[in-house]
């Protein structure tokens, strides 16, 4: 069993500042303790951020060049180590092996390679008459990320850090923190200069709280629930630091009525019971025409029945959930949505058959759902689908938009037209159509609850950058 107890600071590993308060990493598979970390606190906070403030003044004034090659040899360093950072998600989250290697893994260096390229051809500067607008570094980023995603969430905040020049503190999330300690080694094995990324490990009272509040950092990155946001919002607000948020959802999957229903129904039920239904943008509520009801609850079901689950080396579709709080929450909804009169289409509550231990939760899809049920409204974060029947396309709009996140939405159908407008009306940060592939350049992030701001490709170094215009500036003579 792996012992982590040190922290990654201005370029060293080092001992917590104040007394040692391990903590245990469970395996979702199995329930049992996988490794021991160490949780921070203020105090190594702060040392972390005086060590970001020393190493900004100098990092923050290299070249694109200079930046580019350093981004080059973290995916170098990053790529020598993928089947380990793979290996290590499948522990810390249960995800399986195939998902962790090509999705989890393989996303995270996906974001490097991306803020390259960005990188290479990013206008900082722009020349208006006499005024020079500068784009500069905004200074040293707090990041505070989730276990769900955890290699996705850390480099697509960590990678464009890099690119624009910013130092930063990274907290990863204490459930899955072994990914992170490989990608703090890859930066270390990458060159990268001692204090420009630093790593603390501990929880949200004891180092998020502290990364969102301390006077010292310009920016606060956080990924995770509605709920959390808030607080890091709150915490940040007397030391008016910019925030950054990507937070909850419960995005809606409209099947037009001239859509290839059993299709498009498969293509939902995959989507939401992929990483095992834990990713903020699933398409967990689908609103499906009344009129090809019986057809859509078909196709739901067998798809839904031919998910398997197991240990991520068993081959199975998805693996557990991340927690046993997680697991007692799920099935509390599942519950509350047969009490509230949902019907149970494949699923329901307890384990999957033949699986007596671990996380583990059975595919499930309730039909029958309003869009005022408690299975309607709030994030499940499980492999649980909620089907809601429409009569007119008004009223599925209606329905996709009545909610309090927009984060991404989903849209199948034949008629281009349709489907574009459809698109407009509808109140997300993202939207999919006809099951689109991931463009790494498209911005993430939400509308209303669902966060601020935006990540991923070239929109995600705005949030890196502070705007300065000089004014008087003219054009140096060639």
């Amino acid at each position: 069993m792996q012992e982590l107890f040190k922290f990654y600071i201005n370029g060293a590993w080092v001992e917590p500042q104040e007394t040692l308060r391990p903590h245990d990493v469970i395996d979702p598979s199995t329930e049992a303790v996988a490794a021991r970390i160490a949780l921070g606190s203020a105090a190594d906070v702060d040392l972390a951020v005086k060590a970001a403030q020393a190493a900004f003044p100098a990092f923050s004034q290299t070249t694109v060049a200079e930046r580019a090659a350093l981004l080059e040899r973290v995916i170098e360093e990053y790529m020598k180590r993928f089947a380990d950072i793979a290996a290590a998600i499948s522990t810390e989250m249960g995800a399986p092996a195939g998902l962790a290697k090509t999705a989890q893994a393989g996303i995270g260096v996906g974001h490097l390679k991306t803020a390259l390229a960005v990188l290479k051809n990013y206008a900082f500067e722009e020349q208006r008459g006499t005024t020079l607008l500068r784009k500069e570094a905004i200074g040293v980023c707090g990041f505070i990320t989730p276990w769900n995603w955890p290699t996705n969430q850390v480099m697509c905040k960590v990678a464009p850090a890099l690119a624009t020049g910013c130092t930063m503190v990274l907290k990863p999330s204490e459930m899955a923190p072994l990914s992170a300690q490989i990608l703090a080694e890859v930066m270390d094995a990458a060159g990268v200069p001692a204090g420009v990324f630093n790593m603390i490990n501990g929880d949200g009272p004891g180092v998020g709280s502290a990364i969102a509040s301390h006077p010292d950092i310009e920016l606060v990155s956080f990924t995770g629930s509605t709920r959390a946001g808030i607080l890091v919002a709150q915490a940040a607000a007397p030391t008016v630091k910019r925030v950054h948020q990507e937070l909850g959802g419960k995005s809606p999957n409209i099947i037009l009525p001239d859509a290839d229903i059993a299709k498009a129904v498969t293509g939902g039920i995959r989507a939401v019971m992929n990483n095992s239904g834990q990713s903020c943008n699933a398409p967990t509520r689908m609103l499906v025409p009344k009129a090809r009801k019986a057809e859509a609850l078909a196709a739901a079901k067998a798809a839904a029945e031919k998910t398997t689950v197991g240990a991520p080396d068993s081959g199975a579709v998805i693996g557990p959930v991340v927690s046993k709080a997680q697991w007692t929450k799920i099935q509390a909804l599942i519950q509350k949505g047969l009490d509230e009169g949902a019907t149970l289409v494949a699923g329901g509550v307890g384990r999957p058959d033949g699986l007596d231990k671990g996380y583990f939760v059975k595919p499930t899809v309730l039909a029958d759902v309003t869009n005022q049920m408690t299975v309607a409204r709030e994030e499940i974060f499980g492999p649980v689908l909620v089907i809601i029947d429409y009569d007119t396309l008004d009223e599925a709009i209606a329905i996709a938009n009545d909610t309090p996140y927009g984060l991404a939405a989903y849209v199948s159908g034949t008629d281009t037209a349709t489907l574009h407008s459809v698109a407009n009306r509808l109140r997300a940060g993202q939207v999919n159509l006809n099951s689109a592939a991931v463009d790494m350049m498209a911005p993430f992030g939400g509308f209303k609850q669902s966060g601020n701001g935006r990540e991923w490709g070239d929109m995600a170094f705005g949030e890196f950058l502070e705007t300065k215009a000089v004014l008087g500036h003219s054009p140096v003579a060639a």
